[in-house]
């Protein structure tokens, strides 16, 4: 009898295995969390009861023994963390500083009534915002496990991405809005504190009910799925709507393998959807005649082109549906969809309507941990939305602007300026524990677009951008850090990167590189002498332009990268003899007379962050 009831367990695990395998990634192991959630809201006091029902799969090799879950509206409550870290960082953020003085009736906060695990009572304890649960039983390696839990919110004046009633009027902002389970990976729980950074989550499908005052129109990132009891431009074309009876709505979204759920609501929203170019609906909200009308009706055929640039060259988008919704403190961007303020002209909306719909790929798609590496995030965002950009302009879609000799001028400048200024940090930072938020938004946005744009001189042009899609193509709907990212660009282009990351992520060694003296050798030959002031050495592109107008390029690799990049133009180019990192000169000969040359210059193409360009050119007097 003993011997019999062991076949079919093991069976079970097997088939529960295999599915969990099918989550897995490269070496690597990921955990599930599907969310069922109901909530019924009190519009007149802005609070809200809530049930959830999460069916967790535990895919690790481990046995847990306690559970997490992230509380973030407790952070808008004066003496928070969130309040306290503002108070004492030297550049705080305005936006943050209202939370000392919030009153009562204004401040956030969740607290839960309930939770079980497998329908048997948890012991747990509120910490601030997080929730601290010992399990009374453990959730076994490679199981199912069902959280059930019952929770009251208050929902907080708005003050940073979440709450009601933001400075263009928007009533509710549900972002960051329910009790979400804490990240357990190959590195532990993840159980950072909200201070007002960056986020990690779990993928899984949610099924969210909101019911809520009739005269609400919901804007969510999800499906709806009674469209036929709600209206408001979500039913089909010529179909009847019959509303319930009652004085409420329970909007009915799902949401498949995404790791966050947000929407929105406001009494005063315009709906207005389109199919875009690949097929895919993509629905507007915002509040008409507010004076932005133009804007926001221009935007729609701007964005599905837009689309199109991202999935031919960042992958394609995999959802039906996305949406672009008024509301929030600025930009911040989900699963289908962002939150968007949107008294904005057109350029501006355009501007930030991009931005946060590439973070779709860089962070809803890829879902690195924020936290740990915001650079990857922000800054392949900031490249990628730069890139979308110029395409727009060379297409004519944002006239009178015109596409820019270097666009990544800007970008380039930022992180010059915090080099000089003594402030950077490694971004390998923790993003809550920069000294400052000038090094962190400077170095997760700027210099993280550097090392990507960066990383085209390096590697080429091309093998950039075909990395970028073999980068989706094995890394969606996973969590990759910064060496599963430099592992692809390595296969992609046969070199070894590995102290290119090392030297520009985990240090803060700046380039600087001048040509020191060009001496004539011979009748027929060039001595020139490159210095190294800055610590990062780099592979140098060095262009010649002699007197009759013709150029060549010497390409002089470093020996760390154990190749050469392929050349990337129809002008000549002479490799050179690699050079080392750990000398601070390179000298090389030119084949041809001094009075024969007109112009030095290292890299042209202004891709290299060389922090002091003045002394990268080198004329005949």
């Amino acid at each position: 009898m003993k011997s019999t009831a062991v076949i079919p367990c093991f069976c079970a695990l097997l088939l529960i295995s295999a599915r969990f395998s099918l989550w897995s990634q490269p070496d690597r192991w990921q955990q599930r969390a599907n969310y069922e959630m109901f909530i019924d809201m009190d519009v007149k006091k802005h609070r809200y009861r809530g049930q959830q029902r999460l069916e967790y799969f535990n895919n690790s090799p481990d046995t847990l023994y306690r559970v997490f879950y992230h509380l973030y509206f407790n952070a808008f409550q004066p003496g928070s963390m969130m309040d306290v870290r503002n108070r004492h960082i030297e550049d705080p953020d305005h936006r943050l500083s209202r939370i000392a003085n919030l009153s009562p009736e204004e401040q956030g906060w969740i607290k839960v009534r309930k939770l079980t695990l497998n329908s048997k009572p948890t012991r747990f304890e509120t910490v601030e915002t997080i929730l601290e649960v010992d399990l009374p039983e453990p959730i076994l390696p490679h199981s199912r496990a069902v959280l059930e839990m019952e929770w009251d919110a208050q929902i907080p004046i708005q003050i940073r991405r979440s709450g009601r009633f933001n400075n263009e009027g928007i009533e509710y902002s549900m972002t960051q809005w329910y009790p979400k389970l804490c990240q357990y990976d190959y590195q532990g729980w993840h159980t950072n504190p909200y201070i007002g950074r960056e986020f990690y989550g779990i993928w899984g499908d949610y099924d969210v009910k909101i019911r809520i005052a009739k005269n609400y129109i919901v804007a969510a990132g999800g499906y709806l799925q009674n469209p036929l009891e709600i209206g408001y431009g979500y039913e089909p074309e010529g179909a009847e709507v019959k509303h319930p009876e009652g004085d409420k709505l329970t909007w009915h979204f799902k949401a498949p393998n995404v790791h966050d759920f947000a929407w929105a609501a406001d009494p005063d929203y315009t709906h207005v959807k389109i199919k875009a170019a690949d097929g895919t609906i993509m629905r507007f909200f915002w509040q008409r005649g507010r004076g932005y009308d133009e804007a926001w009706e221009a935007l729609p055929p701007i964005m599905s082109r837009a689309r199109a640039i991202m999935n031919e060259r960042f992958g394609p988008y995999p959802y039906g549906e996305y949406s672009f919704i008024q509301g929030g403190d600025g930009g911040m961007e989900y699963p289908m969809a962002t939150l968007i303020t949107g008294r904005r002209p057109l350029p501006s909306l355009v501007g930030v309507s991009i931005h946060e719909q590439v973070h779709t790929w860089y962070q809803m798609l890829l879902a690195t941990n924020e936290s740990l590496y915001a650079w990857m995030d922000e800054g392949f965002t900031v490249y990628a939305s730069t890139i979308v950009e110029e395409q727009l302009a060379a297409e004519g879609l944002l006239s009178p602007r015109k596409p820019a000799e270097f666009p990544f001028e800007n970008t380039y400048s930022s992180y010059f300026m915090l080099v000089k200024s003594g402030k950077e940090e490694p971004l390998t930072t923790h993003a809550d524990h920069f000294q400052t938020n000038f090094a962190y938004g400077v170095g997760s946005y700027s210099k993280g677009c550097v090392f990507l744009h960066q990383l085209a001189y390096v590697i080429g042009e091309k093998n950039l951008a075909a990395g970028l899609l073999r980068y989706y193509d094995v890394w969606k709907f996973k969590h990759p850090t910064p060496n599963d990212f430099i592992r692809i660009m390595e296969k992609q282009s046969g070199l070894e990167l590995d102290w290119y990351k090392e030297d520009f992520i985990h240090t803060t060694n700046y380039i600087d590189y001048a040509i020191e003296s060009v001496e004539e050798e011979n009748r027929k030959s060039t001595r020139v002498l490159i210095r190294r002031k800055g610590q990062m050495a780099m592979p140098l592109d060095i262009l010649v332009t002699y007197i009759d107008g013709s150029k060549e390029l010497f390409y002089a690799p470093l020996e760390s990268m154990r190749g050469t990049k392929p050349p990337e133009s129809d002008i000549k180019r002479t490799v050179l003899p690699r050079h080392r990192w750990v000398e601070p000169t390179y000298t090389f000969v030119i084949p041809a007379a001094l009075n024969r040359i007109a112009s030095i210059e290292i890299d042209p193409t202004r891709r290299l962050a060389d922090v002091e360009r003045m002394d990268n050119l080198w004329k005949t007097k």
